[in-house]
């Protein structure tokens, strides 16, 4: 875990001083307006991201904090490696108060607080691929049988493949042998070593494990196989990866510096997506994945800002597919309307 802290703070300007001792009292009274207007209070929001596409989105947003260019709120960077070091963080008083974390995680989150954590914005959509070091899987049905190594066990990757499989006929119990790994690493260091083998894994590990190995092919898109799935529904969802959440009691004590970071996170990620390059030498610098790889990853990572109606639209009906396969998976029950800000 690397901790990036960037802290700036705002200071008061007084609006005018007093001449002397003759200034009559409407001076004063204006005076002290002005001054009470000028008056910003900074805001000290400790912000947590995952590595991969959340953490690649907020690189710039990063990179401004850190060089002073912004001066509105006290912004403090942590990017850890599995996400249960977010869930303990963000439960505790002390802990983050803003984290991009996996889109079931948020409801888990929400419900096991009483509706203490709100979402957002939505900052990644599917970026789940089967990759396999040789040539086997070309479809859905040629997994039956195989062993997969995957990490996220209880998060956004299980459930999804848990729902692809099993919409293609596959039992994910007894028709496949998953082997959970704490760290999406771990899996790409056993798809490396065993040949044939195939594994669940997001971007940019893919392009990580493919230049590591001209062996190493995407086997499928598991975002064009959800919408395979999806189709057909009256509704149709999207497939969703990460969300923004944030403590309801900081968005209640602090609303403008709340949409103060969705502004400079939504920047962020247009910089990111536009900017590729500049945006790749950011990610290598605070060391998320190489710059390398990020330059062949960001087009594939669907690194997105959606926030508001459409957040809502899209996130619930990721959720209600979730709800349908398990309600554990989301928390035990679907969130009530109160998880979902607008500003």
């Amino acid at each position: 875990m690397k901790k990036l802290t960037a802290i700036f703070c705002a200071f008061a300007i007084t609006a005018g001083l007093m001449a002397g001792c003759g200034t009559n009292t409407d001076d004063n009274t204006n005076n002290n307006t002005s001054a009470d207007k000028s008056q910003v209070q900074a805001v000290d929001l400790d912000i947590a991201a995952l590595k991969g596409p959340t953490a690649m989105g907020l690189v710039q947003f990063m990179d401004n904090a850190e060089q002073g260019k912004l001066t509105d709120n006290n912004y403090n960077f942590t990017i850890v490696a599995a996400a249960d070091e977010i869930t303990a963080q963000i439960n505790s008083e002390d802990g983050f108060d803003i984290a991009a974390v996996p889109a079931n995680l948020a409801s888990v989150l929400y419900n096991n607080t009483q509706g203490n954590i709100d979402v957002i914005a939505i900052n990644t959509l599917g970026v789940l691929y089967i990759v396999e070091n040789g040539e086997n899987i070309s479809s859905v049905e040629d997994m039956k049988g195989k062993t997969i190594y995957a990490s996220g066990k209880g998060l956004t990757p299980e459930y999804t493949l848990n729902y692809i499989l099993s919409e293609n006929g596959i039992d994910p119990v007894t028709d496949v042998t998953i082997e959970w790994k704490s760290e999406h690493s771990e899996c790409l260091s056993a798809l490396m070593a065993n040949e044939n083998a195939i594994a669940l894994l997001p971007q940019p590990f893919v392009t990580t494990a493919q230049t590591k190995s001209d062996k190493i092919r995407v086997a499928l898109d598991l975002n064009e196989e959800w919408d395979k799935l999806q189709a057909d529904k009256e509704n149709p969802s999207s497939l969703i990866t990460g969300v923004v959440v944030a403590k309801k009691s900081v968005i209640d004590e602090n609303p403008e510096a709340i949409s103060a970071f969705l502004d400079h996170y939504k920047q962020s990620v247009d910089f990111t997506n536009e900017n590729i390059e500049e945006a790749a030498k950011l990610v290598g610098k605070f060391d998320i994945v190489p710059e390398e790889v990020a330059v062949k990853a960001i087009p594939e990572c669907n690194i997105t800002f959606i926030e508001g109606d459409e957040m809502k639209e899209k996130l619930s009906g990721y959720l209600e597919v979730l709800n349908e396969q398990n309600p554990k998976t989301i928390g035990g029950k679907m969130p009530a309307d109160d998880f979902y800000y607008s500003r």
